[in-house]
């Protein structure tokens, strides 16, 4: 019998790690080798991982050392991660869903003072988008403030934001749609005058540039996914930037079940003080590693979905380039149909690394978005709605305490006209010259 080893982290030898690459490379070639396109046969994903035996290797070697929480890798991956966004400290996490809960409740901590959100100030958001930019809003029993949307664009109406401010608003948090950014220094201006805390949902926007400057650096807070359908992915995860010094141990307390302590997963006693601690409703010399100052959460990533992360971010400028490419491909191919559809546009200013390419039906057209998806689908031709649309019409959002600055046309017929179609860099050429036939054949063009 084995008795169980003592949780302490081990660097692999090199003979090992050569092991983990070879069979690494010998499970792409025999469980994911590429399979040759043929239209009409071979599906074509909306969303998809990219990867090689690189990928495969940092995780076999990872699951080697065992350490599976929070480890060196983990630590690797947030200073790099800081390091090509620009930003002074990124913390992984488990989803960018749980980046956004975990960024918005960083601002309820009472250590903001006259800054902390308290339960019925209001936040400005988006109404049209995917729900998780707005249930942490809500879970923290904040009131959410919608604006529409610009149809093309998909970021939010600037003028509904300036009307959407009141005595009671406290922060912005809005999404930069589909990796297209919103009118950043417009929105920046709003939250400066009113002085209000600005997040930036990053998740779909990797990689985004806004005059030259990467989005998840303009607001106080930020969030990325690293879900297999984001520009890179760890499989789960997610991570939350800041350029704020006070607000990195906030961030680390509500990931990490709300602790006053700030030690490493495996660490012991980081300030030298562990039980010399006072907290008034405490006993004197309480362990600090028990101590907990926020209603937190444990919403960590693993290191063996950090490594994975770290083998990705050797890879994103490719990746980025390439959905930039064929976002510019797929527009050129439909550009004929903009008498059917109201065709995407990036904002001024932006360079955006794009998640979809979104088409929205004009109005006067009598086409129905069912009978064009079903058609694409058949052709297996993976299609996805601008995620919940009007959220305001989703069963779970129907009778939540709110306020909406207008009648939200533009979010209606999101949820009604509009789709997006895949851009990610595993589809080639001959993929979206299928697709661009496909819509073309369904429309009679």
């Amino acid at each position: 019998m084995h008795l169980p080893r003592l949780g302490i982290m081990r660097n692999l030898p090199e003979d090992l790690i050569a092991s983990a690459m070879a069979l690494a490379r010998s499970a792409m070639m025999s469980i994911h080798a590429e399979e040759p396109f043929t239209a009409g046969v071979t599906p074509i994903p909306v969303t998809g991982k990219v990867f090689d035996h690189t990928e495969i290797g940092m995780a076999i070697s990872a699951a080697l050392e065992f350490w599976l929480t929070a480890g060196h890798h983990t630590e690797s991956f947030e200073r790099s991660l800081a390091r090509k966004i620009g930003v002074r400290s990124a913390h992984m996490c488990n989803s960018g869903s749980s980046a956004n809960l975990i960024a918005l409740s960083s601002l309820t901590s009472p250590s903001l003072g006259d800054s902390q959100l308290k339960p019925g100030d209001e936040v400005i958001t988006m109404a049209a988008g995917f729900p998780t930019t707005v249930t942490p809003i809500i879970q923290n029993r904040l009131v959410p403030v919608f604006v529409d949307a610009e149809i093309g664009t998909y970021s939010p109406v600037v003028t509904e934001i300036e009307a959407a401010v009141s005595e009671k608003t406290k922060a912005i948090m809005i999404a930069h749609t589909l990796g297209n950014p919103f009118d950043i220094y417009a929105i920046q201006a709003i939250a400066k005058k009113n002085n209000l805390w600005l997040i930036e949902d990053s998740c779909d926007a990797f990689g985004t540039t806004y005059d030259n400057q990467n989005v998840g650096t303009f607001g106080d807070l930020a969030t990325l996914s690293f879900y297999p359908a984001h520009h890179i992915t760890t499989g789960e995860g997610g991570a939350i930037l800041t350029k704020h010094a006070r607000l990195k141990p906030l961030i680390e307390s509500f990931r990490d079940w709300g602790r006053d302590c700030w030690c490493l997963p495996g660490c012991d006693n980081t300030c030298f003080k562990r039980f010399d601690w006072e907290f008034s409703s405490l006993p004197k010399g309480f362990d600090h590693k028990y101590t907990y100052s926020h209603l937190g959460y444990n919403l960590k990533s693993g290191d063996i979905q950090a490594a994975i992360g770290l083998a990705q971010l050797e890879k994103v400028d490719t990746f980025i380039e390439a959905r930039r490419t064929n976002w510019e491909y797929l527009r050129d191919l439909l550009s004929d149909l903009d008498d059917i559809f109201i065709l995407p546009s990036s904002t001024p200013l932006s360079n955006p690394s794009w998640f979809g390419f979104a088409l929205t039906i004009r109005q006067d057209v009598a086409i129905d978005r069912k009978n064009i998806i079903g058609h694409l689908e058949s052709k297996k031709i993976a299609t996805r709605l601008l995620f919940g649309g009007n959220l305001l019409r989703q069963p779970a959002f129907s009778d939540i305490e709110m306020r909406q600055v207008s009648s939200l046309v533009s979010s209606d017929l999101i949820l009604t006209n509009t789709f997006w179609l895949g851009i990610w860099p595993g589809l080639t050429r001959d993929m979206l010259e299928y697709v661009s036939k496909e819509l073309h054949n369904f429309l009679g063009r």
